[in-house]
C-alpha cells in the first residue's frame, strides 16, 4: 500500500509537471546484479539492487528572471525487500534559481559528499567509498546554496537545520574547480569540508584528471568523531580506461589499517543501458575480511 501511494503522487505530480512546467522529466535508473558475496561466515549467493531509483524533476519560469526549481526522487528495490521498505526518499527539494545561484530546502547529499565527483569508480557497489569513509550523508532539514561559475569555479553550502532542542545545527561547505564529468575541461577539483554533520567533522580534497584516454583520480579525507574526537585518514586512487564499447576500472581506498581494493569492467549495449562486472576484496584491522564478486545489468531512463 505504501508503494503503491508513493507512486500515486509522482504520477499525480508528473501530470501537473506535464501542465505547468518549463521543464520537466521522469527518470531513474535500474541496476540489479547477481552477487556472491563471503562476510566471514561463508560464501553466498544473492541478486542485488544497487540504488536503483526513480524521481521527477523540473523547473518552472517566474517573474523577476526566477526560476523554481524542484526534484522528488526514491530509491527502489526491485531484486529483494517488498511493501514499505522497497522505496526511500533520495533528494527531494524545492527552491530557486537565478543571477545569484541556486537555493533549494528540503532532502539533499551535503556539500561534502557531491564534492566527490566522478572519482569514486564503484559507487552504490559493495566498494562505494561510504564502506570505509563518513561524509556520504543526505540530511534532511536542509538548506543549500550552489553558487554560479566563475572562472571555473564554484561554491556549495549545506546548512542542517538541528531538528531537536538539544541538537545543533551542522554545516558542509565545497569549493570545486572544473567539470566533474571531464568533458568541457580535462581535469577536476575540489576541497570540502563537514562540521558536525552525523557526530563527524570531515576534510575531503578531490582531484580528477585525463591522460590521453586515462580518468586518473584521487582523494585524501580526515575524519573525525565529534563525541570522542578520535580523528582517521584515509586515502583514495582510481582509475577508468575507455576500450571499445568497454570501460575497464580499477580502485583502492585505505582508512588507517583498513583497506579495499576493487577492479570491474562495463560494456554498453546502448545509449542507456549497459553490463557489468567487478570484484571487490576488503582487509579490515578491526572486524572480519569481506570479498565480492557480481556480474549485472544496467538501465537508465
Amino acid at each position: 500500500m505504501f508503494a503503491k501511494t508513493f507512486i500515486s503522487i509522482a504520477l499525480a505530480l508528473s501530470c501537473v509537471a506535464t501542465a505547468q512546467a518549463k521543464d520537466w522529466e521522469i527518470y531513474g535508473k535500474i541496476n540489479v546484479s547477481a552477487q556472491q558475496s563471503d562476510e566471514g561466515e561463508g560464501s553466498f549467493g544473492e541478486l542485488k539492487s544497487n540504488a536503483s531509483r526513480f524521481g521527477i524533476k523540473g523547473d518552472y519560469a517566474l517573474d523577476g528572471d526566477l526560476t523554481l526549481v524542484y526534484q522528488l526522487e526514491w530509491e527502489v528495490d526491485p531484486s529483494d525487500e517488498a511493501n514499505e521498505k522497497n522505496i526511500k526518499s533520495r533528494d527531494q527539494f524545492i527552491g530557486l534559481q537565478g543571477a545569484f545561484g541556486t537555493v533549494t530546502a528540503g532532502r539533499h547529499d551535503t556539500a561534502l559528499k557531491k564534492s566527490q565527483g566522478k572519482v569514486d569508480q564503484f559507487g552504490d557497489y559493495e566498494a562505494d567509498i561510504k564502506t570505509l569513509w563518513k561524509g556520504e550523508n543526505r540530511m534532511s532539514d536542509s538548506l543549500a546554496y550552489t553558487s554560479p561559475s566563475f572562472q571555473g569555479f564554484k561554491l556549495m553550502l549545506s546548512y542542517v537545520m538541528e531538528d531537536e532542542a538539544d541538537a545543533e545545527d551542522a554545516q558542509s561547505y565545497a569549493l570545486l574547480y572544473g567539470d566533474d564529468n571531464l568533458k568541457d575541461s580535462d581535469w577536476y577539483a575540489s576541497v570540502a569540508v563537514d562540521n558536525q554533520i552525523n557526530g563527524y567533522d570531515a576534510t575531503r580534497a578531490t582531484v580528477q584528471f585525463k591522460v590521453a584516454d586515462f580518468k586518473l583520480g584521487a582523494m585524501v579525507q580526515q575524519q573525525k568523531e565529534v563525541a570522542t574526537g578520535d580523528k582517521s585518514d584515509g586515502y583514495l586512487a582510481s582509475v577508468a580506461y575507455p576500450l571499445n564499447k568497454w570501460e575497464l576500472k580499477a580502485q583502492y581506498q585505505t582508512l588507517e589499517d583498513d583497506n579495499g581494493i576493487s577492479a570491474g569492467a562495463d560494456y554498453k549495449l546502448g545509449k542507456n543501458t549497459k553490463l557489468f562486472g567487478w570484484y571487490s576484496s576488503f582487509d579490515f584491522d578491526s572486524k572480519v575480511d569481506s570479498d565480492y564478486i557480481a556480474v549485472g545489468i544496467e538501465h537508465k531512463f
